[in-house]
């Protein structure tokens, strides 16, 4: 297992001519990405609902690989399931924040002990009661090589259970992004006894869930559907279900447009927000985005053509981050001066704004005059110098980057190209080094699960599986020590250090951001527009808009 599990990389697939009708391709009339922008609420979560659905529809991309979070094969859509079906000992909010949830209370007892008081009467959908047990035992799954969120307990030395509603994780040094984890993958509760009368076919077709949400898994219908039901016996009475049955089924980009447009669906989570164009305007559709930490970034790979970061800087100036945004993301996306979105900032989020503000002097959303001379000096400064090889696999998104890559570095005085690698084989640019020897930047979107910048910025040292040209024994010391930091004030201005550090380095080039995009049937509300939604019960906040 590779240690960046905890983030989920999405491909995005080329756009349909649907999806692009109203923007300027496929004899669409033509709406401009600004039209379509005015047309969209920014908000953390859309309106509360007033009453409840009895049934409703949801889309996703395309059917998971697995219900078990723990798998290797989980990824965003099994999050978007589970989250309405499991629950955490952490819980994230739609404005970003943690609540407790099946833990009632948590304390750090020592630096290196954090001690959970586990919330009684809670019942699995088994019928089964919660116990401080079975939340030991979980942890411990989540700890174990291979599951998904392992790499975040790599400061632990121990979980038990201390007392009848009682578990006490000790640490090897203290660990403030653990915490963070919990709300993850890494917090969430199971059965034991269900899980192990199982075997494999936990989180399969023929396998049950095992947990305590406010939805449990009634059905899933191979190839077809999977069927969420109200969960009869929630033990947050303020919190039940809205929804009494969920159908969600999974179809491509423009199938996804004519389910909202005609009806067929109640909502979706985009995965390519630019499917939001032709929805946005619409007399039956509303549209709403929020924080995420989803950005698309191209990573310098060790090959050698950026070896210098003269050259890395130059490009980022250069680089038109707002053109991108209209061309592959319907102007829907947000130029990006950081590798992590706003959905970080799940503290002294005012902090990192005005840190993220200045780092956009280095990457601006559209270069000047002033940007390309600045570029142009950077370059005339190297003497060593070759061909920049840009990567792309054939999708909208990679193309438009890898071209606006290489016209920046026209611009600057550099020479670029495009090879085209086979989808299929495009994440052997995480695992092959060799592979890597191909090309100088490969394009990818990214996302943590963590509302922490520490979370991601954790990438930057020199261990790193995701980064190759960071190699800096002072900003690994720093890492230690903001993940060691539990004062969210004291943390937060390691995380700006952090932050400065990667982009005076500059080990991959941001681009933009990908805010979390859901769409809705006019008559339905509630659920969150942050990227929360991956971690937290959005589907039972679904109801019914009121009059």
């Amino acid at each position: 297992m590779t240690r960046h599990r905890h983030s989920r990389r999405l491909a995005a697939g080329a756009l349909g001519c649907t999806t692009l009708a109203l923007l300027a391709g496929c004899g669409g009339a033509g709406v401009s990405p600004s039209q379509v922008k005015e047309n969209v609420k920014l908000v953390d979560s859309t309106p509360a609902a007033s009453g409840p659905l009895d049934k409703a529809t949801w889309f996703m991309p395309k059917e998971p690989a697995t219900l078990d979070q723990d798998n290797d094969a989980a990824g965003a859509t099994t999050d978007t399931v589970m989250g309405n079906v499991c629950e955490r000992l952490v819980q994230s909010q739609p404005d970003l924040t943690i609540e407790p949830g099946l833990a009632e209370k948590y304390e750090w007892t020592t630096p290196n002990t954090l001690v959970f008081t586990i919330r009684q009467g809670v019942h699995f959908h088994s019928g089964n009661v919660m116990t401080a047990a079975d939340v030991a035992w979980s942890m411990q799954r989540h700890a174990a090589d291979g599951a998904n969120e392992s790499d975040e307990f790599v400061n632990v030395s121990a979980i038990q259970e201390t007392g009848p509603n009682e578990v006490t994780v000790t640490m090897t040094q203290p660990d403030a992004v653990f915490l963070k984890a919990l709300a993850g993958t890494g917090g969430v509760v199971f059965e034991r006894k269900a899980v192990e009368a199982q075997g494999d076919a936990f989180g399969t077709p023929s396998g049950d869930d095992a947990c305590t949400g406010p939805l449990e898994v009634k059905a899933w219908e191979s190839g077809r559907q999977i069927v969420l039901t109200k969960f009869a016996d929630y033990w947050n009475k303020d919190r039940v279900s809205k929804t009494g049955e969920l159908t969600i089924r999974w179809a491509d980009d423009d199938a996804v447009v004519n389910s909202l447009l005609t009806g067929e669906a109640d909502g979706a989570y985009l995965e390519n927000i630019s499917s939001a164009a032709p929805l946005a305007a619409g007399p039956s559709t509303t549209v709403s985005q929020g924080p995420d930490t989803r950005v698309w970034n191209s990573m310098v790979t060790e090959r050698g053509g950026l070896a210098d970061a003269r050259l890395r800087k130059a490009l980022a100036l250069a680089l038109d981050r707002d053109g991108v945004s209209r061309s592959a993301l319907a102007g829907l996306g947000v130029p990006a001066a950081e590798p992590v979105g706003p959905g970080a900032w799940g503290y002294e989020a005012e902090k990192f704004r005005a840190a993220s503000e200045k780092l956009a002097a280095g990457a601006p959303a559209k270069p000047t005059e002033q940007n390309i001379e600045a570029a142009k000096k950077l370059v005339a400064e190297v003497t060593d110098k070759q061909q920049i090889v840009v990567a792309s696999d054939g999708t909208t998104v990679r193309d438009v980057i890898a071209n606006a890559i290489v016209d920046a570095a026209k611009k600057i005085g550099l020479d670029a190209r495009i090879i085209q690698i086979p989808p299929q084989q495009y994440g052997d640019y995480y695992s092959d080094a060799q592979f890597r020897q191909q090309a100088d930047l490969f394009t990818d979107d990214y996302f943590i699960s963590k509302n922490d910048p520490v979370g991601f910025y954790k990438n930057g040292a020199s261990d790193s599986t995701v980064q190759w040209v960071l190699k800096d024994p002072e900003y690994d010391a720093l890492v230690k020590q903001a993940r060691a930091e539990l004062d969210d004030a004291k943390r937060a201005d390691l995380s700006v250090d952090l932050a400065q550090r990667w982009a005076e380095s500059m080990p991959w080039l941001s681009v933009v951001q990908s805010p979390t995009t859901v769409v809705l049937a006019s008559e339905v509300t509630g659920v969150p527009a942050s990227g929360a939604f991956r971690n937290y019960p959005w589907a039972a906040d679904l109801g019914a808009k009121g009059n």
